[in-house]
């Protein structure tokens, strides 16, 4: 999908309501979600082995972290929205609400739609409430849900 340009605070502040992007499909691989389990230690077998999970596990296989798929929101916005104007920096500040709400088995694909929900000012910038929803194809609940807070500083 291509992606969506807003150029300013106030092209930004117009789309309060409304989608403004989504983001390609990504695969979530076995290889990824052993990564990420070296890197924050969770080792759990649910996420790593491949092949108790396809015995014992209720979605018969292993699936990605919750924090795993959270943590790609990074990568699919930024690949799904350019927001252009004076800044010097832009950061996470925090979720107001975050649900895992589906497992993510390996070997799927997930995207992520992004709406604005508000833009207000803060000293030296803007902060945007962004409602999130990661899709994982060919399933009927997404895989989570959350506000996601960002906040941009001017230059």
């Amino acid at each position: 999908m291509p992606k969506r340009v807003i150029e300013g605070v106030e092209e930004l502040k117009v789309l309060v309501g409304a989608e403004a992007g989504v983001s390609d499909w990504v695969e979530v691989t076995q290889p990824m979600i052993n990564g990420f389990a070296d890197i924050t230690g969770d080792h759990q077998w649910i996420h790593v082995d491949v092949e108790r999970a396809g015995k014992d596990s209720p979605f018969g296989g292993t699936i990605a972290h919750g924090f795993l798929t959270l943590s790609l929101l990074a990568r699919l916005s930024q690949e799904s929205i350019e927001h252009r104007g004076n800044f010097k920096m832009r950061i996470n500040y925090g979720l107001n609400r975050l649900r895992f709400v589906s497992p993510v088995p390996a070997g799927s694909r997930v995207r992520a739609r992004f709406a604005v929900r508000s833009v207000d000012d803060v000293p030296g910038g803007i902060q945007t409430v962004w409602q999130v929803t990661v899709e994982i194809d060919g399933a009927t609940k997404p895989a989570l849900v959350a506000e996601w807070l960002t906040r941009a500083y001017y230059a």
